[in-house]
């Protein structure tokens, strides 16, 4: 109804008269005011727009004028209350009816907010708590929630969800492609993108749904207790209901109103408030500060904003959705009481003070009531006639209009309620942070007691809590009394149940029940921990378990028991307790899994539950959740996965991972490691009951370990390496060998925890964390007779001392002197002149060599068989001096050393203990060669140049190339470390000055002073004339005198020098020539005489030019006197051991050295007269290439053991050597030794290799056949088949056994796989084949039937087609026939059968029989391409077994049929 005007004069009048009035008129008039006021909607409104001739000014100030004289006034009464507060107490005696009426007359009755005074299009604040995918559930004032369904938003996004509604079913029923983009513009976003818990919205109520109500849209039957509370009243935000009412002249700058965003704009938004003919904006930058920064504003979506701009027609208002802004904007005036919305912030008086409350005037003209639980403080304590802001919660009263309003802070604010922090003022929790649900709280005190409500109480300073009171006690409890148990100021433990977060308050109780309680929702059940319940409901999906209070666990049917239970319901009744483990918590969907099977509730294992609870190498339980073909998936507690691999999983075939290892069955695993988030681990390595370690790195082959036995088995024992603790089998065989007991005996001694030493490493398996290892041999005797007495400490350097050859390593040999001390022969200590033949003694040589150095912590030795060594009292040439480290070699030296690797970017070079250099391959040769790897061997013997020495590093850089080194690498090779005082150099003169000369040295851009007085040696000596005597360019050689601060002293005179430094640069200019051919591979002189012999006749035949391009190319390569063949660098092949050791006349490594020298002699004697003959040669001359006779071991059939064993170092996996080595063992007559080789054998081949294992399975089986009784092969053949395909070591042992004619047993054999293997056409195919073999047709042809009867049917054509074949080969071709007619006529599209059929009557020759199939088949309709390949087949079998005259037959048949397949087309 439209409000009607009145003039100014009115108004004021009506002021001046209230005025005037006597108190107890005053009172009565007010009393009246709010059924008369004039500010109702349906009375008379302030006028808007003409009627009045005051200016807009006057109007104002009118106004303002208005609001103080009703401020004065009710200041004015409360005044004259107090003073006649005496008088008022004497007449409440006398008259208590009449002050009952006075009261009711003065206060408005405060009332709690509840269902019944709930009403559709009441309009309330509340605050969101939860966040459903189709719902909000809100917290409303007085401990209420309501829900707003996602229909309820706002009509622009009720618009996108029909719409996208409309779209998705145009794309299912189209289903076309650019629809289906279209409509994936159209995303609605979820909920929980447009709005946040905690958020303040203003709603209306559109619903209130009876008690009991389950069927509520978007709620669903949800668990939470929240959302069960939230079902009866439905709310809804779309600002068309919210703003209804709302006048169009009250939106003024400050008004704070809901609108939601419709349309996106290039400046800003366009928001709709649901009123007419009104719209926002909101600018892109206020946008920002409302949400976070860049985010776009989805259309739809709902904000409180506060308007800050009217525009001049007063249809567009500009807003701010500041939190800020909209948190303090204050409504001073309004001109409806309409436009009063819930959440509001407005200024009011109180006008009366009550321990109930308060009452309010709210802008001057209306009533409100302030509950207890929104006040600051005690409701006594606020004072009459005080201004205050409070914000509207709702209206429960149109006529006369009245509000409930709110004066907590948080509310006020519109911020969440928290905690008081006396540490960091300002900084306190949220309640849901200090309280979760399920605190105990020991005391809290009962503040006040509402008798059909509940209970008040204290928590904190400035927490309170609320007790229902169906909470108070486990008994019912009717109402409650103020001087029961729960009076005021009383003391009770309690527990948090839940929040009321809109109206601040702990939802506590005081049952007892519920305080002793052990779990009050989901997330306080720990993962992993074991809890009893009781069964509530036995279903298919799953058994249902109570465990305490309202939290329930499903047990899903395979956690039932660690087997599958047929019979659940046996197990499981309704009521029982049961004993669980708690596998999967998952909060968010409130459920609990449990696991009943008792292998996991028992378990003392870790659980492990998140990725940061894994520790490689923990042992485990899991459950096995699926099997693949590579790997196992088990799965542990809350849905964490791992994967064990196909190696890791057991020794069991593949094919049975599914019957082996089920879903649902309770492993134990070992954690691998754990990477980018992939959990493996391994069931194998749980077998063993010790700590197994996967690094096996330190664990090289030959080390001499000792270790703990751990387990005992049939043929070895697993060992424990200390203190490594990795894991090695030792075999049963070996070590009874070495302590020579029989099998049995040493079964019965051997004890686990036994200590094992003396072990010496064999095989490394890095991919199963495993060695395997053997007893050392018992140590040959030494030919010192005081080995035995050697000790570390009597050790000494220096002392000569007897060992054994044990081995050879890249290293150098390896020496054992006694059981306990070891040496190692570095090849540079074996002689002072490499030239001799340097070489490695062979393996059990027995040798005298000398001390050099001492480890004691290795108990290791370090030993020289140099003569300049061992006999350092003799006088002995020197030819390669010791080098000890690097400081011992100097840049431009010349070296001699061995190769120790060839790699792809050049050579190292051992030219000392512990002293490699490097040789690149520029560095090699003068000229390019391409395959020059080829050109050198490891241990060969070369000769260099060192080019840069690092000291710091240890590294040293040499060259093969001739010619000057400064000349060709320039002046900044040598640096200043390089340098040492005392050292000789050359340099040229670069300046020249009065106090000396300033020297560059050469080969590098280092200069020296070389002061005057180190020029002469004469003190009188006129230095300035000998200065004069230099020219800058001169070259001198000095001498380094001292090295201080970079600064480089050098000297000059004659007495540091000798006559062959002087001579030096004449020396070597001169041997240039023969300089240049000394690099490289050395070899020895009678090498280059041949060489020299050859080039002289090549030369004689006119090829000089050829003769010196061969000269020059082979200077490069030269080869030792007797070298050994060295296929690889870390296994070196032994020289031959000789027959007997001389030691006259010093150490010699075999018998004919002598007699090699003697040639060497007469050789170089013959050389030097032809070199007298031929003065004019300064080349030196070179002996041609002898052959190396041990090239051929590489190539020649292995006649002993040790052959075989040297070729399976170099093919491990190789069972064609394997196999070899067992036939070689039988003529001797070892045939327990070539069962050991076989079992060696099957333990170092890969895993990868099954082939070649099955090989030598394969050569056991056979083996045990012929020379073991029915039990070894029986045990060999049970042994195979757990390690290979079972179905295929069954076969293979039936052809072993009818190979040797053993007809009878090879049946047996083949009967028993049918029976095992019935389900496999090969195998019955071949049992049919051995008895055709053997002519006994009746029997095979009655396996066919059989057969059939155990095959799945999509085998039986391939079976029948198999012994038709047969039939053919050994059998009556005429049943053969039949049997493939049959095939034909009942499958007659099967080409494949019939080219079968084909073939088999062409091995008949029966070329007419093969016409008439022929022509059967062609009749049959069938592509172009399979007619042509069988004409093609028809006339090749015309031409090998027909005639001419058949083939032209075919070839006018095939055009026919073209023709007559083109015409049908």
């Amino acid at each position: 109804m439209p409000a009607q005007k009145r003039s100014l004069d009115e108004s004021s009048s009506s002021h001046k008269v209230k005025k005037s009035k006597t108190e107890d008129s005053h009172k009565t008039d007010r009393a009246q005011q709010p059924s008369t006021s004039s500010l109702l909607t349906e009375e008379v409104d302030f006028p808007r727009g003409g009627g009045t001739s005051f200016t807009p000014l006057e109007v104002k100030s009118i106004r303002a004028e208005a609001v103080r004289e009703a401020n004065a006034e009710l200041i004015e009464d409360a005044r004259d209350a107090q003073k006649s507060n005496k008088r008022k107490r004497k007449s409440e005696t006398k008259a208590p009816n009449d002050s009952k009426a006075t009261q009711g007359k003065d206060r408005i009755r405060i009332e709690h907010l509840n269902y019944k005074r709930i009403n559709v299009g009441m309009k309330i604040f509340g605050q969101i708590v939860t966040i459903l995918p189709l719902a909000l559930i809100v917290s409303l004032p007085n401990q209420l929630y309501a829900h707003v369904p996602i229909t309820n938003i706002s009509s622009q996004f009720t618009e996108l969800l029909e719409r996208m509604d409309q779209e998705l079913d145009s794309v299912s029923e189209e289903n076309d492609e650019e629809e289906e983009n279209e409509a994936s513009k159209f995303r609605v976003p979820e909920l929980a993108e447009i709005f946040k818990v905690g958020q303040y919205v203003c709603a209306v109520v559109s619903a209130v749904h009876a008690p009991g109500a389950s069927d509520v849209t978007g709620v669903g039957r949800s668990r939470d207790e929240t959302s069960r509370a939230s079902r009866r009243i439905e709310l809804s935000l779309v600002p068309e209901r919210v703003n209804a009412g709302v006048q169009k002249s009250d939106l003024q700058a400050g008004f704070t109103l809901t609108g939601a965003v419709k349309s996106r704009e290039d400046h800003g938004y366009i928001i709709d408030f649901g009123i007419q003919d009104v719209s926002g904006f909101l600018s892109l930058k206020d946008a920002a500060k409302g949400r976070v920064s860049g985010s776009i504003l989805p259309v739809g979506l709902l904000l409180g904003v506060t308007i800050t701009k009217v525009s001049t027609n007063g249809r567009i208002f500009t807003v701010s959705a500041d939190h800020t802004s909209v948190a303090t904007s204050c409504l001073s005036e309004v001109s409806s009481v309409s436009s009063i919305l819930p959440g509001t912030l407005v200024q009011a008086l109180v006008t009366t003070a009550h321990s109930t409350g308060l009452n309010l005037q709210v802008l001057g003209f209306f009533e409100g009531t302030v509950d207890p639980l929104h006040l600051r403080q005690d409701g006594s304590a606020y004072k009459v006639g005080k201004k205050v802001k409070a914000r509207i919660l709702y209206d429960y009263s149109s006529s006369p209009p009245k509000f409930a309003l709110s004066l907590k802070d948080h509310v006020v604010k519109l911020g969440v309620c928290q905690t008081f922090s006396a540490e960091e003022p300002g900084k306190g929790k949220n309640l849901q942070e200090a309280y979760p649900i399920g605190t105990l709280l020991q005391s809290v005190k009962v503040v006040r007691a509402e008798t059909e409500r509940g209970l008040i109480v204290e928590v904190d300073n400035g927490i309170e809590g609320f007790v229902h009171i169906s909470h108070t006690s486990d008994d019912h409890v009717p109402s409650l009394s103020t001087s029961g148990p729960w009076k005021p100021g009383s003391i009770h433990p309690a527990r948090v149940t839940g929040y009321f977060l809109f109206d601040g308050l702990l939802q506590l109780s005081l049952k007892p029940s519920v305080i002793q309680q052990k779990y009050l929702q989901v997330s306080d059940v720990e993962v992993g921990e074991v809890v009893k319940g009781t069964i509530k409901k036995l279903a298919d999906s799953g058994l249902f378990v109570s465990l305490s209070g309202g939290v329930d666990g499903v047990v899903w049917p395979n956690h039932y028991a660690d087997i599958v239970l047929k019979h659940p319901a046996k197990r499981f009744k309704e009521g029982a307790s049961i004993k669980c483990r708690v596998l999967v918590v998952d909060p968010e969907r409130k459920r609990i899994s449990l696991t009943a099977k008792k292998t996991l509730v028992d378990s003392t294992f870790p659980i492990l539950s998140k990725i940061e609870d894994i520790t490689p190498g923990m042992i485990t339980h899991a459950v096995v959740f699926k099997v693949h073909e590579k790997h196992l998936l088990v799965e542990f507690y809350n849905n964490l996965k791992a994967v064990v691999p196909a190696k890791e999983i057991s020794d069991s075939p593949k094919g049975q991972l599914p019957q082996s290892f089920p879903i649902g069955r309770v492993v134990r695993v070992r954690i691998l490691g754990v990477n980018e988030g992939r959990i493996t681990a391994s069931i194998r390595q749980t077998l063993s009951t010790h700590n197994i370690v996967s690094d096996i790195s330190s664990i090289e082959i030959g080390h001499t370990v000792e270790g703990t036995v751990t387990e005992i088995h049939k043929d070895n024992v697993v060992l424990t390496l200390q203190p490594s603790h990795i894991r090695a089998l030792l075999s049963l065989k070996n070590l009874a060998n070495h302590r020579s007991l029989s099998l049995p005996q040493l079964r019965i001694n051997l004890k686990v925890g036994e200590k094992l030493d003396e072990l010496v490493v064999v095989t490394r398996n890095p991919e199963k964390a495993i060695v395997i290892v053997a007893n050392k041999p018992r140590s040959k005797p030494s030919l010192l007779l005081k080995g035995n007495t050697i000790t570390m400490e009597s050790i000494k350097v220096g002392e000569l001392i007897g060992g054994r050859i044990t081995r050879h390593t890249p290293h150098g040999a390896l020496v054992k002197i006694t059981a306990q001390i070891g040496g190692i022969l570095h090849i540079t200590e074996i002689s002072d002149n490499f030239d001799t033949g340097v070489s490695f003694p062979a393996i059990d040589t027995i040798i005298k060599a000398t001390v050099i150095a001492i480890d004691q912590a290795k108990r290791q030795l370090t030993l020289s068989t140099r003569p300049s060594r061992m006999y350092p009292d003799q006088v002995h040439e020197i030819i390669d001096p010791e080098i000890g480290s690097i400081a011992d070699i100097q840049v431009g030296t010349s070296l001699r050393g061995f190769v120790k690797n060839v790699g792809e970017h050049g050579l190292f070079v051992t030219i000392g203990r512990g002293v490699d250099a490097r040789v690149q391959i520029r560095e090699l040769f003068d000229e390019y060669v391409k395959d020059w790897q080829s050109r050198f061997q490891v241990n060969q013997l070369v000769k260099g140049r060192i080019l840069s020495v690092d000291v710091d590093t240890k590294k040293a850089e040499m060259t093969f190339k001739s010619g000057d080194l400064s000349a060709r690498h320039g002046p900044s090779k040598m640096t200043l470390s390089d340098l040492r005082e005392g050292l000789k150099v050359d340099g040229v003169v670069t300046k020249i000055e009065d106090f000396g000369l300033f020297i560059q040295i050469e080969g590098s851009k280092l200069s020296g002073l070389c002061h005057k007085s180190q020029l002469s040696d004469t003190a009188d000596a006129d230095v300035a004339l000998a200065l004069q005597g230099f020219r800058a360019g001169d070259r001198v050689k000095a001498i380094i005198l001292g090295i201080d601060n970079r600064r480089i002293s050098l000297g000059l005179k004659p007495s540091y020098f000798t006559e062959e430094d002087l001579q030096g640069e004449d020396v070597d200019s001169d041997g240039d020539e023969e300089h240049e051919g000394s690099f490289g591979v050395v070899q020895n002189e009678e090498q280059s005489e041949e060489e020299e012999q050859d080039d002289d006749m090549a030369a004689s035949d006119g090829e000089s030019d050829q003769s010196m391009d061969v000269d020059v190319d082979e200077a490069q390569i030269e080869y030792q006197h007797k070298k050994t063949s060295k296929g690889v660098a870390s296994k070196p092949t032994p020289v031959p051991q000789m027959s007997s050791l001389s030691l006259a006349g010093g150490f010699q490594w075999s018998g004919d050295v002598q007699q090699v020298d003697e040639n060497e002699e007469a050789d170089s004697s013959s050389d030097d007269d032809e070199a007298a003959d031929e003065p004019s040669k300064k080349k030196r001359k070179r002996k041609a290439i002898e052959q190396d006779l041990t090239a051929e071991m590489h190539t020649k059939t292995p006649e002993s053991n040790a052959d075989f064993e040297r070729l399976l170092l170099g093919s491990p996996n190789s069972s064609y050597l394997w196999i070899q080595y067992m036939s070689f063992q039988l003529p001797l007559s070892e045939v327990d030794k070539a069962r050991e080789i076989a079992r060696r054998a099957i333990r170092t081949i890969n895993f990868r290799e099954e082939q070649e294992k099955m090989n030598v399975w394969m050569a056991l089986l056979n083996l045990e056949n012929v020379y073991g009784t029915d039990e070894s092969l029986d045990l060999v053949f049970k042994e195979a088949a757990r390690a290979n395909d079972s179905k295929t070591i069954h076969l293979k042992l039936a052809s072993v056994l009818e190979q040797s004619d053993k007809h009878e047993k090879a049946e047996e054999q083949y009967k028993r796989t049918c029976k095992k293997f019935g389900q496999s056409s090969k195998v019955w195919t071949l049992f049919g084949e051995f008895y055709l073999r053997k002519g006994n047709l009746e029997d095979a042809r009655k396996l066919l039937p059989r057969s059939l009867q155990s095959l799945e049917k999509r085998k039986h054509l391939k079976t029948i087609s198999r012994f038709a074949q047969l039939e053919y080969k050994y059998g009556d071709a005429e049943r053969g026939k039949t049997l493939f007619e049959g095939i034909v006529d009942s499958h007659p599209k099967r080409w494949d059968m019939w080219s079968v059929y084909m073939d088999m009557e062409a091995t008949q020759s029966n070329i007419q029989s093969l016409r008439n199939i022929f022509e059967r088949v062609l009749a049959l309709k069938m592509t172009s391409h399979k007619a042509k390949s069988f004409f093609k087949k028809w006339l090749e079998l015309e031409k090998r077994i027909g005639d001419q005259e058949g083939a032209e037959t075919v070839k006018e048949k095939a055009i026919e049929w073209t023709q007559r397949a083109s015409n049908a087309s």
